[in-house]
């Protein structure tokens, strides 16, 4: 098993499980029983939202997703957001346990706190845990370059 990844640059520090891909939009994605894909947050990014107050789904089961489609929304206090897909394939569900309790997004993030599923294929582009440090750090010095 791969060990986590502590990370912390600036003001900023997080735990990157090393078992997942990421985006660089700030998703994480992990790969369940065949093929079937669950997607979540990073704590970067549900940062910058704020913490999460609702979310919804316009996909539904068995509908076909392709990447960078929109598949729902999320809001936050801080903002509110389409939520793309960063899976190609099938889209399975959204997680049922946010329904009885959102906060999961931010206190299982990485665990139960998921937000959807899809069987297919992710982003070619997304990144093992190594690659998404470089991403936050570009993106961190780029935020930093701008308070400047």
């Amino acid at each position: 098993m791969n060990p986590d990844i502590q990370y912390r640059r600036s003001r900023f520090s997080t735990r990157l499980p090393a078992d997942r891909l990421y985006t660089a939009s700030h998703f994480w994605i992990a790969e369940r029983e065949g093929g079937i894909w669950r997607v979540g947050l990073t704590k970067f990014a549900s940062r910058m939202l704020g913490d999460v107050v609702d979310l919804g789904f316009d996909a539904r089961a068995g509908d076909e997703v392709e990447l960078g489609e929109a598949v729902g929304w999320l809001e936050g206090f801080k903002a509110r957001t389409d939520l793309y897909t960063v899976i190609a394939g099938r889209f399975v569900e959204g997680n049922p346990a946010l329904d009885a309790d959102i906060d999961l997004i931010d206190t299982d993030r990485y665990g139960e706190g998921w937000l959807y599923a899809v069987a297919g294929r992710p982003d070619a582009d997304a990144s093992d845990v190594h690659g998404y440090v470089k991403v936050l750090d570009a993106t961190i010095d780029r935020m930093r370059g701008q308070l400047k």
